[in-house]
């Protein structure tokens, strides 16, 4: 497990979570809380059914029904509450002051229902899990929560009361870690690259096309539905997560597999991941206004046909093992050496800091990496990083370079390592050419003048700006380059930890 150590003050906080909602209509609702726990019982055995709870200053004294009292946490600060192992219907995590909400083992919502939206796999149910704003959601290693197919989770929070979601760790005040729990997963009936042999072009109807999750294989995405809604992810922070369940299997920050474009996911921080921060198994899920910072392996890391926007995002990170801010692939079926479903990500207004000078790597890293059939669309953008082994942009294999080929436009590199890697690939030359193609590109000579590692100084306004919305419908026309547009920008502050303006992590 990559378990590397941040020594930063952890502030706890009481503040956290319970007064339990109403759960849906009775003959479509399982009741709140059905479905076992950890220690064999269930929900409806859990807590009282509301009560007294303790202020801000001390645990609450009960749970509300449906959650199982699991004692405190905390020093005795928060009350723990059990989530039910499997949600089915309408579940809300309520908040009250004084508790905290425990991941006791596996959290299903749902069951898999298949890969067709029209028609549901016989004998399964579908669950949406609500949690409200300022709840606080924690577990311990290899303890996560996924959301499964035809299923939703409506986490959405506000500026001033974002959902948490981090370690027990964390809550007990222990130094910044990573990989204490094993994070969210999102699996969804989007369309993905993973269809079968027999297939010779990717189908109208790709209810063939699906795929287990490689770390927890029970988790299976992938369908005919692009413009799903696997609910929202609104003010959320996840911390101290991901997960080696087996060698180079792993849980990260937040794993969306095959999520649809109807999710909503917007003003989200993924804080110390062991392993990635956000990957994207296929789908077409975007998001907006993005933190990722302190990660392992990759900030952003894309496959499998993925195929979603992501604007004004903020990723950096100073490992010391093998790392990037974007790693992008299309792995799956293929067709003449092309990918059959071809990942196409697009992102705009993004900020990417990868490894300071005195970083000490174990592998290669890098800003931007693309391999396998990936075609990428970079706008408005700046990678940059102090340390001499880290180049800005490394592209590999045949098919990535396809017609038609990454694009780049008004991105800017400031990479000590050099603009590009040309030695470990047969595209030694293609990075260079891909670059040079677009528009308002910088490969050398600016010098990046941040505030606080993302926000715009003197030489980041003065980039010209490419009107992003041609490329992507879900672009915001914003008049500049980078994530920040300077100090009077403040979109990430007051819910996010470890930034100004935010809590410590």
């Amino acid at each position: 497990m990559k378990t590397l150590r941040y020594l930063k003050p952890f502030a706890t906080t009481a503040l956290v979570a319970v007064m339990l909602a109403a759960c849906g209509n009775a003959d479509e609702v399982t009741s709140p809380g059905e479905g076992q726990f950890a220690t064999g019982g269930t929900g409806g055995s859990g807590g009282s059914s509301g009560g007294s709870s303790g202020g801000s200053s001390g645990a609450s004294a009960d749970c509300p029904t449906g959650f199982l009292n699991l004692g405190t946490v905390a020093n005795g600060t928060l009350r723990s509450c059990g989530i039910p192992r499997l949600v089915t219907g309408n579940l809300t995590i309520p908040f009250r002051p004084g508790t905290a909400y425990r991941v006791d083992g596996k959290v299903d919502v749902g069951q898999d229902q298949g890969s067709d939206a029209q028609a549901p796999r016989a004998g399964t149910l579908a669950g949406v899990l609500t949690i409200e704003p300022g709840v606080t959601i924690f577990g311990g290693v290899a303890e996560y929560i996924a959301v499964n197919r035809g299923s939703q989770v409506i986490a959405d929070g506000t500026a001033s009361r974002p959902i948490i979601m981090t370690s027990l760790n964390d809550l007990n005040g222990g130094p910044d870690l990573k990989g204490q729990w094993g994070g969210l997963v999102i699996a969804g009936r989007a369309p993905i690259n993973r269809c079968p042999p027999t297939a010779t072009s990717f189908p109208a109807n790709p209810t063939a096309c699906e795929f287990r999750f490689e770390a927890i294989q029970t988790i299976n995405w992938g369908g005919n539905a692009p413009t799903e809604s696997s609910g929202i992810l609104r003010y959320v922070q996840v911390k101290e997560a991901g997960y080696e369940v087996a060698p180079n299997e792993e849980l990260n920050g937040i794993t969306f597999g095959a999520v649809g474009s109807g999710t909503t996911v917007d003003f989200v921080q993924v804080h110390a991941s062991a392993d990635d921060a956000m990957e994207f198994f296929g789908g077409t899920v975007n998001a907006r206004h993005i933190i990722l910072d302190n990660y392992d392996d990759d900030g952003i890391d894309t496959d499998e046909g993925f195929a979603g926007s992501v604007q004004f995002a903020v990723i950096f990170a100073d490992p010391s093992e093998e790392s990037r801010c974007f790693e992008a692939s299309s792995a799956g079926s293929t067709v003449a050496g092309l990918p059959l479903l071809r990942s196409s990500p697009k992102v705009s207004n993004f900020v990417c800091r990868e490894g300071l000078a005195t970083t000490a790597f174990t592998g290669q890293s890098q800003g931007i990496v693309m391999n396998s059939g990936t075609r990428y669309d970079f706008l408005n953008g700046f990678v940059y990083s102090a340390n001499t082994s880290v180049p800005c942009l490394d592209i590999d294999a045949a098919s990535t370079v396809a017609a038609p080929a990454p694009t780049f436009r008004s991105v800017a590199f400031a990479c000590a390592g050099g603009a590009y890697r040309t030695t470990d690939n047969d595209q030694d030359t293609q990075p260079a050419a891909i670059f040079a193609a677009g528009t308002n590109n910088i490969a050398t000579g600016y010098t990046q003048t941040f505030s606080q590692v993302f926000i715009n100084g003197s030489n980041e306004s003065a980039r010209v700006a490419t009107n992003p919305t041609s490329t992507s419908a879900f672009f915001l026309n914003v008049p500049y380059a980078g994530a920040v547009s300077g100090p009077n920008d403040n979109w990430y502050v007051g819910w996010t930890c470890g930034l100004a303006g935010g809590t410590a992590c």
